[in-house]
């Protein structure tokens, strides 16, 4: 395995946590890791060490710098908004074949595992006519879904895997980031979900930060070549 893609249900469902975790998890495992996250809304240049692109080079353990952000995050938008919309509000558009051209582009120049992170949820349009998700068919990697434990997540993992596996995508976990406040508690949500794929892995919300003792532990199913292969949704 040679790169990964990280795509989510939706905006704020501790997607990044889980890519610093999971580089945390393989960098202790002995795999040299890097990432890249090429769309980035809600980004403030003012704030930018603490931004997404800023959260992933610390968790590499490379240093902030505006050629590092260029690198790691090419297409930065300052509206939170989907990434059509983000760009329009500043009179650009978002070529999505150069987007597929820079991830294959930061494969064939890794030395080691490559996370792909992605934004938004499975289907947020990146312009008028593709989304993100004809990024990751063409890119064909290996896929992990990130969700919450919010009311409506499982609703929402289940038809976001359900439009991965009509296309032939490999899925090998969803993950259950634990959201605050949320009327299920994380042990619900991940059972509920399990009953229709594997493996479903969650991750509290203490433990989401990368480079901490122990946060990479839950991974170990993700990365096991005997675990069984996963169950699609049933429909």
């Amino acid at each position: 395995m040679t790169a990964l893609f990280i795509t989510a249900t939706g905006p704020e469902v501790g997607e990044t946590p889980v890519v610093t975790s999971l580089i945390g998890h393989l960098r202790q495992l002995g795999h040299q890791v890097d990432a890249v996250k090429p769309i980035v809304t809600g980004y403030d240049p003012a704030q930018a060490a603490g931004s997404g692109p800023g959260t992933l080079l610390a968790a590499l353990g490379l240093p902030f710098s505006p050629e590092q952000v260029d690198r790691i995050a090419p297409w930065r938008f300052r509206a939170a908004l989907a990434p059509e919309l983000a760009a329009m509000r500043e009179g650009r558009s978002i070529d999505v074949d150069r987007v597929i051209a820079f991830c294959q582009n930061a494969i064939e120049q890794s030395r080691g595992v490559l996370l792909i992170e992605g934004v938004g949820s499975v289907m947020v349009p990146l312009n008028g006519h593709r989304t993100i998700l004809d990024v990751m068919m063409a890119l064909r990697l290996p896929l992990i879904l990130v969700t919450g434990s919010y009311r409506g997540a499982i609703s929402h993992a289940l038809t976001a895997l359900d439009s991965l596996f009509r296309r032939d995508l490999a899925v090998l976990a969803t993950i259950v980031s634990e959201s605050p406040g949320s009327p299920a508690s994380l042990d619900e949500v991940v059972a509920t979900i399990a009953r229709f794929t594997d493996p479903v892995i969650g991750v509290p919300r203490a433990n989401r930060r990368g480079g901490e003792p122990g946060t990479g532990a839950p991974f170990g199913r993700i990365f096991d070549p005997q675990a069984r292969p996963q169950d699609r949704p049933r429909r």
